[in-house]
């Protein structure tokens, strides 16, 4: 029998190679070479990557056998994954590879900011002696505010518990008891910024989290405080930290990531590179030998068991186990309602309802829970989430999670909701269904109100007393930042002015989070959610 091809387009370590086996002939090439990847691919059945690699739909074009892609790494930024979907090919990456190398790397930075050892590494190096002027300041006894609590954020917590701090930790869907066993007391983040001595950041990038520490959190902070980000760039408003920092309003920072890399792309972060109260590192949480070897043993790993047909973990966008033909067409569904309803609920439900209505009811829909709980975990970890981890990331965070099935509905041939019960006994419930021929993505209720409309990939939700002139005064708003409106649907709980109207703006670009609270202020919404929707 021919043993299947695995091609390796970079450089990986020769563990890797090793773990791949003796059943399968292992081929190199060079991944930056396109005619050579191009003619390479054409007989593999598996290809491994890592950064350096484009795998878009050219490629999965030239590559009739391929079944699965691998990333050697935890991004996957190089890899057209809806292309691949289309194409049937697998893609699978290395999750937890790095999450020791960035808590480490975060510890680092606390400890270098805090001790001026950038400063004083460069300060040597320059023949100075200049041991009063770069006294620091001892971590032991201070507050260590944790925003994000998720893996990443647990484990620079265990490692900083020996310093003997004290620990806080802000994340909406913490798990509370998890927290309290590492030692950390759950609060809000206005709390967390006035009482924290260092906030170190952990949290994924998404429109809600952009700019999550600003001018108004960084007004609250001590003198005194250092702030670290070893996460994703943009979490922290640089132009607000700049500020922060050159009129003393804070102490200091330790940045491993920023909004444009290198950041001497961007006018705000290249400031950075000219304050001496800042420790910058190029981008290292996941540049370790370990880091890189472990991504390596975990994708050949994977690809072994992708290629004996076997359930793959750390499968990105193909749930284990055959689908019903019915079925498959609302896994995307699914997974896009997820991701609306994680921005609708603003924190870990205490219970997640997922309702299959219709007759895809009477097939198995384990495949459509399954996508519904990666597209809610997809914003709210910094892992990479897979159809496997997602049931163990709700029962992490103690979300009960049910699944019913009904075969009757009313208006829709098939319909998939979405319900959480919040802590405060609130429900969050959005609906969708597939339209026509072509299975549009339809939005069908949010909130409790009926809608008729295309799911697409960037929204703008409100929720505000309706009265003359709200849509002309968003609209206008809009237009003045450049965002065009491409549809849109208004519905309203009630008759006449002052009923709650619930407006969904389909549009063709993202909405910035500081735009919609500019809208939000000028017609008194009582919500507003912007929502960028994920492949």
């Amino acid at each position: 029998m021919t043993r299947p091809v695995v091609l390796i387009a970079e450089e990986l370590s020769p563990a890797t190679v090793e773990v791949l086996g003796p059943d399968v002939e292992v081929r190199s090439v060079d991944g930056t070479d396109r005619p050579a990847l191009l003619a390479a691919v054409a007989e593999a059945d598996a290809l491994l990557v890592r950064s350096a690699t484009l795998v878009d739909a050219e490629v999965y074009a030239a590559a009739p056998k391929l079944r699965v892609v691998a990333r050697a790494g935890v991004g996957l930024d190089n890899v057209d994954v809806p292309a691949a979907t289309a194409a049937g090919v697998m893609v699978i990456n290395a999750p937890t590879s790095n999450i020791v190398s960035a808590a480490e790397l975060a510890v680092t930075l606390i400890l270098a900011s805090l001790r001026n050892l950038g400063r004083a590494d460069a300060s040597m190096k320059q023949g100075k002696w200049e041991r009063k002027a770069l006294t620091g300041t001892e971590l032991l006894g201070k507050t260590v505010g944790v925003v994000g609590f998720g893996r990443i954020g647990q484990l620079v917590a265990e490692r900083l518990a020996p310093f003997g701090v004290h620990l806080l930790a802000y994340d909406p869907y913490v798990n509370h008891t998890r927290a309290a066993e590492l030692g950390a007391r759950v609060v809000e983040l206005d709390e967390l910024m006035r009482e924290s001595d260092v906030v170190t950041v952990h949290m994924p990038k998404t429109p809600e989290t952009t700019g999550l520490i600003g001018a108004e959190q960084l007004a609250m902070a001590k003198p005194t405080l250092h702030v670290v980000n070893a996460a994703r760039g943009g979490l922290i408003d640089e132009h607000a930290l700049v500020e922060a920092l050159t009129s003393g309003r804070i102490a200091g920072a330790a940045l491993d990531v920023y909004s444009s890399e290198p950041p001497s792309a961007s006018p705000s972060a290249a400031k950075l590179l000219e304050l001496d109260n800042v420790t910058l590192t190029p981008h290292l949480g996941a540049s370790t030998a370990e880091a890189q070897e472990k991504a390596g043993i975990a994708v050949a790993q994977s690809v072994r068991l992708a290629l004996a047909g076997e359930l793959v973990p750390d499968a990105v966008n193909v749930a284990g186990g055959a689908i019903d033909d019915l079925v498959r067409p609302g896994v995307a569904l699914a997974d896009r309602l997820g991701q609306l309803f994680t921005v609708m609920a603003g924190e870990a439900p205490e219970l997640l309802d997922i309702v299959i209505r219709g007759e895809i009811a009477s097939r198995d829909v384990t495949a459509l829970k399954l996508s519904v709980l990666r597209g809610v975990f997809r914003s709210v970890v910094t892992e990479q989430v897979s159809y496997v981890n997602a049931p163990v990331l709700a029962e992490e965070r103690g979300i009960t999670v049910n699944l019913e099935t009904h075969e009757g509905t009313e208006r829709f041939r098939n319909v998939i909701q979405v319900r959480g019960t919040l802590r405060d006994g609130e429900v969050v419930s959005v609906s969708g269904t597939l339209s026509g021929v072509d299975q549009i993505h339809k939005l069908i209720e949010v909130a409790g109100h009926p809608l008729d409309v295309t799911l697409s990939d960037h929204l703008m939700m409100i929720r505000y007393e309706d009265r003359p002139g709200q849509i002309g005064q968003y609209g206008a708003l809009l237009g003045e930042a450049g965002v065009n409106i491409a549809g849109m649907q208004v519905s309203r709980a009630g008759d006449g002015p002052g009923a709650e109207a619930l407006v969904i703006l389909n549009l063709d670009q993202s909405a910035p989070r500081e735009l919609a609270e500019r809208i939000g202020e000028a017609i008194g919404a009582r919500a507003i959610h912007t929502v960028d929707i994920a492949y």
